[in-house]
């Protein structure tokens, strides 16, 4: 089963973007595990932009599900994450200003780093992911590196997808069997939608968890939040 985890990213966006606490980044949290999702997402960036590192303590202790933080591992990141103790940490390379992810780390450059942090997170007892390109050799080095799990950054698959879905797709089950392969549980995200989840299921059945923000709150702005992710669930079926 493919788990859904819902990143709330945007929530905070909204909310930020007038001060005050609404819309409620915490209730949203608890109101998409009483809708059915398996796990909450959250990103905190340096600039708190959007979900502040204050977001990420008040909702650890609340959820029932899975709670990922991703994030790039700055001190400030290892430290919230050792102190509130995760269900799952992705490492991702952003940099302090980016607006969102666009590329996976280069494990074999950062193996060192990786290495480390990985080390790091694992002795606290977190699962780890690391963001990756559909790339079989930085999976890979991925596993060498130590970690749990691959997350597969799927946007070029989302941006191929209307014009040749086929060819787009056909990296990222390369990428995944390589992943199963060497025994590295495997999730996937960035851009994936109603439009194109359903495609990349069927072709990587066996991925374990799909992270998705972005698009689904924008499809919640019109059908919703609880029949957002009841789409969403069925088309991981």
């Amino acid at each position: 089963m493919t788990k859904l985890s819902v990143n709330i990213n945007k929530v905070a966006t909204i909310r930020n973007a007038r001060g005050g606490n609404n819309p409620d980044v915490l209730q949203v949290a608890l109101d998409c595990e009483a809708f059915g999702a398996q796990g909450i997402t959250v990103h905190p960036r340096p600039d708190e932009r959007h979900i502040r590192y204050q977001d990420v303590r008040d909702i650890r202790p609340r959820i029932t599900t899975e709670l990922n933080i991703e994030g790039n591992p700055i001190d400030k990141y290892i430290e919230l994450v050792l102190e509130v103790k995760p269900t799952q940490v992705t490492l991702v390379p952003d940099t302090e200003n980016q607006i969102t992810s666009n590329h996976g780390y280069d494990t074999k450059q950062c193996k060192a780093f990786l290495t480390d942090v990985v080390g790091k997170f694992k002795e606290a007892g977190i699962r780890t992911s690391i963001f990756v390109d559909p790339d079989a050799e930085m999976v890979a080095l991925a596993k060498e590196c130590g970690t749990d799990r691959v997350e597969l950054y799927t946007e070029p698959y989302a941006s191929g997808y209307v014009e040749n879905r086929e060819e787009a797709i056909k990296p990222f089950v390369e990428a995944a069997v390589a992943a199963r392969e060497l025994g590295l549980g495997l999730n996937a995200g960035h851009d994936l939608s109603l439009v194109n989840l359903h495609y990349f299921h069927q072709h990587i059945p066996w991925v374990d968890e799909v992270s998705i923000g972005h698009a689904l709150i924008c499809d919640a702005l019109y059908m919703g939040l609880h029949e957002t992710i009841k789409k969403y669930l069925e088309a991981l079926k």
